[in-house]
């Protein structure tokens, strides 16, 4: 089950790749979808243009999916359970 705390609008996670370097990716709460749907933006972290990774969706549940094609499944899990443990939700 989720927090139910105050929400930041940002964090940043360490995503540790099976190939290729590790990658921090900046996590941000898309603020204008405020349903029973949560969603975050996933964003590289140190661009001066980052790149846009997709998004990933939570229900009221706490099940998630990953909105796109960019991120292996272990990436996704990693970025999933580092929003349900560490970004605090409304």
């Amino acid at each position: 089950m989720m927090k139910n705390m105050e929400s930041i609008k940002e964090a940043k996670a360490w995503v540790k790749r099976k190939s290729g370097p590790d990658e921090i990716v900046r996590v941000v709460r898309d603020m204008e979808n405020n349903g029973a749907v949560r969603s975050y933006q996933l964003y590289t972290a140190f661009d001066e243009n980052p790149d846009y990774l997709s998004r990933i969706l939570f229900d009221a549940e706490g099940y998630w999916i990953y909105d796109g094609e960019l991120l292996t499944v272990n990436e996704q899990e990693q970025l999933a359970k580092f929003i349900i443990n560490y970004v605090e939700f409304i």
